[in-house]
């Protein structure tokens, strides 16, 4: 029996947003991406956007799509997954700086263990035992995610991708974490650092990226409370950071993002042009597909 590839696409989108989406929007803005992974000789992709922009909601949907409609296996990893142990980042934020003990920017990764599970699939070497991080309690989990196989590789994350920042833009001051807490500079030229090394050479082993493209950097924010909010009401606790906390703990995130909204566009051969309501507006397409 035939699967209706738009029914399909359409209850997935329900089960993973409660949302439900028309058949105009799911031809226009879904299908032309599931092909597009789905068709390319390329085997390996990044999915690269902001927080709260839907990096997670479109990998799954990919994976779910193309696993089941053309019998493709597909790999998730998430940079998300691959942060360094609080133990780690606190040793780092003492030999290094203080604002390294917060999870997110270039080098708060375990970026060895991340670049072995990508060669892994390179060489076809399976099982991969993939990383996974808690962000409620802000460590690494002992609990392993067993990958059996795979052909298709989607790495998704918020800096993924993305090209060093240039030193004009690095040292100019554009928040008050970075004028309070940066002054000297220590803290960007370090994880700038590791973005021109070790995540560019990672970057460089993917030739197909999608860049999601939020309207503003302001929306980021309201996007990032909202999931705060969902996550509360789902799991029926308080939520677990109040909007200033928020605010300055975006602060970390900010430079590189604002970096990547400028620079991605070009390097990406799909570039997806989300409305403040976290839906898509259009897809520019950067490369043939």
């Amino acid at each position: 029996m035939k699967i209706d590839i738009n029914i399909f696409i359409k209850n997935e989108l329900k089960k993973i947003t409660y949302e439900n989406f028309s058949k105009k929007y799911i031809t226009q803005h879904l299908i032309p991406i599931i092909n597009h992974i789905n068709d390319s000789n390329d085997n390996k992709f990044i999915i690269a956007g902001p927080q709260g922009s839907g990096k997670t909601t479109i990998s799954k949907l990919l994976k779910v799509v193309i696993e089941k409609i053309y019998k493709k296996k597909v790999m998730v990893l998430s940079i998300d997954d691959y942060y360094l142990s609080k133990k780690k980042r606190i040793d780092l934020s003492k030999k290094v700086h203080p604002l390294l003990i917060t999870r997110g920017v270039p080098g708060t990764h375990n970026i060895k263990k991340l670049k072995d599970h990508i060669n892994q699939f390179i060489q076809n070497r399976f099982p991969i035992r993939s990383l996974t991080f808690n962000k409620l309690t802000d460590d690494v989990l002992k609990k392993r995610r067993i990958i059996k196989n795979a052909d298709i590789l989607l790495l998704e994350g918020w800096c993924c991708g993305s090209k060093p920042i240039s030193n004009k833009y690095l040292h100019k001051n554009i928040n008050d974490l970075e004028r309070r807490l940066d002054n000297k500079n220590i803290w960007r030229n370090y994880y700038n650092s590791f973005l021109k090394k070790e995540y560019s050479e990672i970057f460089s082993k993917f030739e197909k990226k999608i860049y999601i493209k939020p309207p503003s950097f302001i929306h980021v924010i309201k996007w990032r409370y909202k999931q705060e909010k969902q996550n509360a009401l789902i799991k029926k606790k308080k939520i677990s950071m109040s909007k200033k906390k928020l605010e300055y703990f975006i602060q970390h995130y900010e430079k590189q993002t604002r970096w990547m909204i400028k620079t991605m566009p070009a390097e990406a051969s799909i570039v997806i042009k989300i409305n403040k309501n976290q839906k898509i507006e259009k897809i520019i397409k950067i490369d043939n597909f």
